[in-house]
């Protein structure tokens, strides 16, 4: 495991030094000149073409599903353990400022994952099965060309991978400690003990194998209940904490905007200095709103919606939501209930979800936010496990073939059960390094087909399209 870790960590530096915070930062940069800030100038227009659908029902034919079941399988791949337990890691590492840093990543990547989405829908093909299948291997194969096919199977690499870092052991490892954590609020006995990992982990395995091997409409039918559920019951529990220590906000705030230039004077000197901030930020803004990846648009490609920039709104609201609301309720939430109950945050050792639980114990009590962050953790966690098992499963077909998807399926389903009880700090360096990895190849495409993004949302407008939505 030593060794392993060692050269995660050598790869680690370089996938996520300066030129890829430039990369993703600079990706979304120039795609919002390009459009001339499209994602905030058309804002209200996506929000009401997006989430004010919610209640809209339509059909889906075979091997699709409806708008909304593929944001919202999008969106389960976004909200998981890095809304939680990723914003208290970049928190305690990178200061409070890391915060505003992912608020940043989120302005300009709500572009990128628009032009990610647009471009999928646009380059998608049906496969042997029937089933429309996209994402970034094929509007790299698609709209860069053949020639570039290499890169496009790279991405392949990358991401099949990755699905089982960041959207499996990580997202398992994190429920098991959850859970764990409650079991020890109401019993300290239970501390150190492997019995609840094992049996979570093969009841985690059996509920994801159950939908997984079900197809994509079954995928598509939990995630539009289980996403808007856990959500709300999430963002409710943050207010609560926020509203009951109101009084701290000035206080976060000030530390948010001041330690993002400044984060050793906010920390006393346990946190270094500004890059360091940045880089926690945009990693784990990357790490959560999976701007730049990827892996969403391989979701979106499954749509029964037909016009491309329809369905990129929906890139749009996910990061809306997933960064600028969800995460930045978990940020504050976490420094108003320290600050308010005069709680040591410990910069420069990396929190956990025990610290969200502790936040929210001071006022539902130790046991009640034990319960609350397992509850929330284990919902977001398994939606966005199911995520990733489409995205892999996907990346493994562009490279094997429709025969390749079964075996995949399978290995993932026993990655479940490992995830439950491998060393968590590991496989979440692991997904990092994995994450950087696939947004090179990803970044490559959307910037060379950057072009095509602003063409096709001019054409869009142009022919008085967004008329017809009501």
């Amino acid at each position: 495991m030593e060794t392993i870790a060692s050269i995660n960590s050598a790869i680690n530096g370089v996938v996520w030094g300066p030129p890829m915070l430039i990369l993703l930062v600079g990706a979304g940069i120039l795609l919002t000149i390009m459009n001339k800030g499209f994602q905030f100038r058309k804002f209200g227009y996506a929000m009401k073409n997006t989430i004010g659908k919610i209640f809209d029902k339509k059909e889906a034919g075979e091997g699709e599903i409806t708008p909304f079941q593929a944001m919202t399988t999008a969106l389960a791949g976004t909200v998981g353990t890095g809304n939680i337990a990723g914003i208290t890691a970049a928190v305690t590492l990178g200061g409070p400022g890391s915060i505003f840093w992912l608020w940043i990543t989120a302005l300009v990547g709500m572009m990128t994952k628009y032009s990610e989405v647009m471009l999928a829908v646009k380059y998608r093909e049906r496969n042997k099965l029937g089933d429309w299948v996209g994402g970034p291997m094929y509007y790299i194969k698609n709209g860069l060309g053949k020639n570039w096919k290499w890169l496009a199977v790279l991405f392949c690499i990358f991401a099949a991978l990755a699905a089982f870092g960041i959207g499996n052991a990580v997202q398992v490892g994190n429920i098991t400690s959850a859970i764990n954590t409650v079991f020890v609020a109401f019993n300290p006995e239970f501390a150190g003990q492997k019995t609840v990992n094992l049996v979570l982990g093969i009841v985690l395995a059996v509920l994801v194998a159950f939908v997984l091997f079900g197809g994509v409409k079954r995928l598509g039918a939990v995630t539009e209940k289980l996403v808007p559920f856990m959500a709300v019951i999430y963002i409710i529990a943050c207010l609560v904490v926020i509203i009951r220590y109101a009084g701290t906000l000035g206080d976060v705030f000030h530390d948010i905007f001041v330690g993002a230039f400044t984060p050793s004077g906010i920390t006393g000197g346990a946190v270094g200095g500004m890059m360091l901030c940045i880089t926690w930020g945009v990693k784990r803004g990357v790490f959560s709103n999976e701007a730049g990846l990827g892996s969403a648009p391989i979701a979106h490609a499954t749509t029964s919606e037909t016009e491309p920039v329809r369905q990129g709104l929906y890139g749009i609201f996910e990061v809306f939501m997933d960064t600028i609301v969800i995460c930045t309720l978990t940020g504050l939430a976490l420094l108003c209930g320290f600050y308010g109950a005069g709680l040591d945050l410990h910069y420069g050792t990396q929190g956990y979800t025990d610290m969200n639980a502790t936040a929210l114990g001071t006022v539902f009590t130790p046991q009640g936010g034990s319960l609350v962050i397992a509850i929330g953790i284990a919902l977001f966690a398994y939606s966005t496990v199911l995520s990733w098992a489409l995205y892999g499963s996907r990346c493994c077909e562009f490279i094997f073939g429709s025969k390749a998807i079964r075996p995949y399926q399978i290995i993932f389903v026993v990655v479940v059960f490992i995830g439950a009880v491998m060393d968590l700090g590991l496989a979440w360096d692991i997904a990092d390094t994995l994450n950087g990895l696939m947004a090179i190849p990803n970044l490559i495409g959307v910037i060379g087909l950057s072009g095509v993004v602003v063409k096709t949302t001019k054409e869009y407008f142009a022919a008085g399209k967004h008329l017809d939505d009501k």
